[in-house]
């Protein structure tokens, strides 16, 4: 096994200095972004921002005057003049003001983070609810996803910074201006000792960037091991055979690559930021020495030199803060490339503007028409010139070997995917020219693989249609039609008992038990066409009977699709469709089928046989 995947999306190919100039293309959509999260917090921010960075330089100038009138008053003997004590009060008030400013920008920033963390959380919640079943089965898609949903709330540290950037800037540029009044060499000198610090930083910020990138995917396969080595569904196989020693070796060898990787790249950082911090601190001491000779040489008063010196002090201080906050910002801006590139993505299936409404009452019923199906990446046709058409009140069984197409025909017919070619139509209209979510509402699907929702046994059968505000009695109703009543009725809080074991005072329940709560959500959705795809796999026999009874009773005057593999189930269909090789090769009631002496009539002797 590859310890470090090294099939990644995109690898950054771009020289590193290309791809962080390019990177800066992110920064407008996420101040759009941050902006959108909450104005009034934003437009606050800015405003305390400007005049706690502003302070300093007002605080350097006052003391400037406090010390020169002090200086004046010890060596010439000179009277205090009629303002010095207001300056002190000044100079007090205006620190007070910075302190009382401060905490207020971080009660800002606070705010400011709690809206933006939600606003993108959602957002990325929504985009991935945007994107289609194409999407979702490319592995590629996954680290995508994985990077977005780490970037939606770790660049929360960009956010901050962009604030305090904006803030260091505004104290760079007072005290920088100070500074070039004086002596242009000052602000050359301390530029010249920062820039080589700021070139490093950015530096390792695009290694850091690229290495991260390349271990996604052994990051998720680490939270993989994590998931199965200590899950409950996958406890017994683990100790049974003996896994946990394999998966903690596996865990362990993917955790020392990464160890490796991330050492060698903080060797460096430390060893060569280290040599160029030496080079910020000999301009900053240019400077310096630069004002201490003026000075001594009369070209200066105490009290400019007081000014000068604190005015190199905080110029140096903040330049080093701004080229280090660019290069943070800068690095985090090469981590948005994905979380924007996710949101840029879209899906292949969607409705058209202005879709059409699914009606309300189909006359005509369903139709495929020389259906053939791939998927993405594959040659293989599931599907190939299929036809079937499903007639309002008809049920229709489809059964077939695994691998024969049936699932991909219950996902052609709900449009989770379109056709490779051929159409499906709905009362002779293209399924493509129907709003999706309107056509969704009017079919009812529970697949083998339905969520367990870890809710409340009520909101695990409400789920079923969301957008309409249910009554306990209409919940219960739909309980009973799906037999899932007998199970609430063994819960102790009834509707309202949490179900799955994630949250306290849950109470996990059994594969059919499990079943007959989602069968509840498919009878509440009342759709004009409900579609059951092997939903009863971990019932009985004789319960699966009862739930497929209850089925044709419920479903009469509708249309149904049932996918089973038990024959003595699909039986009570109106018509069953035989499936083999992605075709339609039989279809016909159970009695003609059998009189046929097919694929259909072997398949039945051959279950039944195993029943004798």
């Amino acid at each position: 096994m590859t310890l470090i995947a090294d099939h990644v999306d995109e690898q950054p190919k771009e020289s590193p200095w290309r791809e962080r100039v390019r990177a800066l293309r992110n920064m407008p959509p996420v101040l759009k972004i941050l902006w959108d999260s909450g104005p009034g917090v934003v437009s606050a921010g800015l405003i305390l921002r400007v005049i706690v960075a502003t302070l300093p330089f007002a605080l350097a100038k006052v003391a400037q005057y406090i010390i020169q009138d002090i200086a004046d008053k010890v060596a010439r003997h000179q009277d205090l003049p009629a303002n010095f004590w207001y300056l002190v009060g000044t100079e007090v008030g205006l620190n007070v003001l910075l302190g009382l400013l401060t905490r207020a920008v971080d009660y800002s920033d606070s705010l400011l983070a709690n809206r933006y963390t939600q606003y993108v959380s959602v957002r990325v919640m929504e985009q991935a609810a945007r994107l289609d079943l194409t999407t979702y089965e490319n592995p590629i898609f996954y680290d995508r996803l994985e990077r977005a949903r780490v970037q939606a709330t770790d660049r929360l540290a960009m956010i901050q910074q962009l604030g305090r950037l904006f803030q260091q800037v505004i104290t760079t540029l007072a005290f920088s201006a100070a500074l070039a009044v004086a002596s242009p060499w000052l602000v050359l000198l301390l530029a010249l000792g920062v820039l080589p610090s700021f070139l490093g930083e950015t530096h390792y910020a695009f290694l850091g960037y690229a290495k991260n990138f390349r271990q996604t995917t052994a990051k998720r396969q680490m939270d993989y091991l994590r998931t199965v080595a200590g899950s409950r569904e996958g406890a017994k196989e683990v100790k049974l055979f003996g896994l946990n020693k394999f998966f903690t070796d596996r865990f362990q060898a993917l955790a020392h690559a990464i160890y490796v990787e991330d050492t060698a790249l903080a060797s460096s950082k430390l060893i060569v930021g280290g040599l160029l911090g030496i080079i910020g601190t000999l301009g900053y001491y240019g400077a310096y020495v630069y004002v201490i000779y003026r000075t001594l040489n009369g070209r200066y008063d105490i009290g400019e030199f007081t000014f000068l010196t604190t005015s190199i002090q905080q110029a140096s201080s903040n330049l080093q803060q701004v080229f280090s906050t660019a290069s943070g910002i800068a690095d985090q801006a090469l981590f948005l490339t994905d979380l924007l590139a996710f949101f840029e993505m879209e899906p292949t299936v969607k409705s058209k503007p202005n879709g059409l409404p699914a009606p309300e009452v189909i006359h005509q019923g369903f139709e495929f028409r020389n259906v053939s199906f791939s998927y993405a990446g594959s040659d293989r046709k599931i599907l190939s010139n299929f036809n079937l058409k499903l007639s309002p009140g008809e049920r229709i069984a489809l059964i077939g070997e695994n691998g024969q197409g049936k699932t991909t025909v219950v996902k052609l017919i709900t449009r989770l995917y379109d056709p490779t070619e051929g159409q499906i139509l709905l009362d002779g209209i293209d399924l493509r020219e129907y709003d999706l979510a309107d056509l969704h509402r009017q079919i009812g699907v529970i697949f083998q693989d339905f969520m367990r929702f870890e809710m409340t046994a009520k909101e695990n059968i409400a789920v079923g249609r969301v957008e309409k505000n249910y009554e306990d009695g209409e919940i219960e109703i739909a309980a009973h039609k799906s037999l899932a009543d007998t199970v609430v009725a063994k819960l102790g809080g009834g509707y309202d008992q949490m179900l799955g074991r994630r949250f306290e005072g849950g109470v996990e329940l059994s594969g059919g038990e499990w079943q007959k709560i989602a069968l509840a959500r498919a009878y509440l959705r009342d759709a004009q066409l409900l579609i059951l795809d092997e939903p009863t796999a971990a019932l009985d026999a004789k319960s699966e009977l009862e739930v497929f009874e209850r089925f044709a009773e419920l479903t009469q005057g509708k249309m149904a699709l049932l996918i089973s593999h038990r024959f003595s189930t699909v039986r009570m269909a109106d018509r069953i469709v035989v499936l083999s090789g992605g075709k339609l090769v039989e279809q016909g009631n159970h009695k003609s089928l059998m009189e046929e002496g097919g694929l259909y009539a072997s398949m039945f002797e051959m279950q039944a046989a195993s029943y004798r």
